[in-house]
């Protein structure tokens, strides 16, 4: 009769060891979780960054390539032959 009660008691003190464990693993989990989304938040911030520099490269080359269009047209002869006097 003694020894069911010891085993509930002790299953009882096992029970409250485990809680006491998972709660200290959650808690370090969510630790990790909050470095991660912060480290998600630094890589998203980061690549905004970069997609706007891209951006404002490919603008500047658009530019550029438009600079050398409008030189090569200025260079270049009329279409349109002029009359010349006989």
């Amino acid at each position: 009769m003694l020894k069911p009660l010891v085993d509930y008691i002790l299953d009882l003190l096992n029970i409250a060891r485990d809680t006491r464990a998972n709660k200290e693993e959650i808690a370090a989990l969510r630790g990790e979780v909050d470095e991660l989304a912060s480290a998600v938040e630094k890589i998203s911030y980061e690549i905004r960054i970069v997609r706007e520099e891209e951006r404002h490269e490919r603008e500047k080359l658009l530019l550029r390539l438009e600079n050398a269009l409008l030189r090569i047209e200025k260079q270049l002869p009329s279409g349109k032959e002029t009359k010349r006097a006989k």
